[in-house]
């Protein structure tokens, strides 16, 4: 009475290739599945999430204010790193000499590799500071005559190590832009 002809034998399931076929592509998804969670957690990337965007709204327009403020000045700097003794060199030109500049460098990619600088008014125009040794890859960059509340920025974009002089103007745009 059993619909299998007499002569067959029926291997249980385990000792097939089907059933272990399936099992195993499940098991190999949970085991990426549990990798790429544990390295998401490790290599946390310190990405800003923002939670104000009035306030972000109102600080990029006093950002646009500083930029202007350095137009109206006629402001331009031209910095130097030398590659020798790491000193960074800021000439400015325009209608202000504060006694002091300071100079951010920004890093695109990791907020933890940012660093700041404080510049010494030697002579007409000329600031002068201790940089960073062996300073490598693509920067952004701030000078501004005030840590806090300062009235003018001018910004730019350099790659280190470079013996040529990088200008920095309002907004970061040459004039003929």
């Amino acid at each position: 009475m059993s619909s299998l002809p007499s002569g067959d034998k029926v291997t249980p399931w385990y000792k097939q290739f089907w059933p272990w076929f399936l099992i195993g592509i499940l098991l190999s998804s949970i085991m990426f599945s549990i990798t790429f969670a544990v390295m998401s957690v490790k290599s946390f990337d310190g990405m800003v999430v923002q939670e104000d965007y009035y306030k972000h709204g109102k600080a990029i327009n006093m950002v646009l204010a500083k930029q202007d403020r350095a137009r109206e000045l006629n402001l331009s700097a031209d910095l130097r790193l030398d590659p020798l003794t790491s000193d960074i060199v800021i000439d400015l030109s325009g209608d202000a000499r504060p006694d002091v500049l300071y100079l951010d460098l920004i890093f695109p990619t990791e907020d933890d590799r940012d660093q700041s600088f404080v510049l010494e008014h030697v002579r007409d125009g000329r600031y002068v500071t201790q940089g960073p040794d062996n300073l490598r890859y693509r920067w952004y960059l701030q000078i501004q005559p005030a840590q806090e509340n300062a009235d003018w920025r001018l910004t730019g974009e350099a790659t280190f190590p470079d013996e040529n002089s990088v200008t920095l103007l309002p907004g970061g745009r040459k004039a003929s832009e």
